[in-house]
């Protein structure tokens, strides 16, 4: 404790972990162990590689707002889908709000031998962030 103390060094140590946290951060917020795309990287495969978007959020959440095209195959239906793409090399960009169920969904889907899923790294708040274009479901009325 007396060298944390002496000679300022305590602001060597909190200057020490930020940086720390900060380099981890990007790998931290990509999820699905590394997996994890960028917005601008998304978009990329959706345009020339024909990468299929899956949606992994609930109903609701999908209504408010998605990326266009998406498809939505809520996280606890996944394994029973039959909704997925049938080639397992066509790259699948996953979706949630964070990327949270988006790792867990790109982990089943890599063990099932789906080679191209990829989670959408920090979810659907970043490709907001990103001023990208969402489409909502409208309300029907009666």
């Amino acid at each position: 404790m007396q060298f944390l103390l002496e000679n300022w060094n305590w602001v060597w140590v909190v200057t020490a972990l930020a940086s720390g946290g900060m380099l981890a951060w990007p790998a931290l917020t990509r999820g699905a162990g590394g997996n994890g795309v960028s917005p601008a990287e998304a978009v990329r495969l959706m345009n020339r590689e024909k990468a299929v978007v899956v949606d992994v959020s609930e109903p609701g959440e999908f209504a408010l707002g998605h990326l266009i095209g998406a498809r939505n195959i809520p996280l606890a239906l996944l394994d029973a889908s039959r909704d997925l793409p049938t080639n397992k090399a066509l790259p699948v960009i996953l979706v949630c709000a964070s990327g949270n169920r988006a790792s867990r969904a790109a982990k089943a889907l890599l063990a099932k031998g789906h080679t191209g899923a990829v989670v959408l790294g920090g979810g659907l708040s970043a490709w907001k962030a990103a001023n990208l274009p969402l489409e909502t479901l409208a309300k029907k009325t009666a």
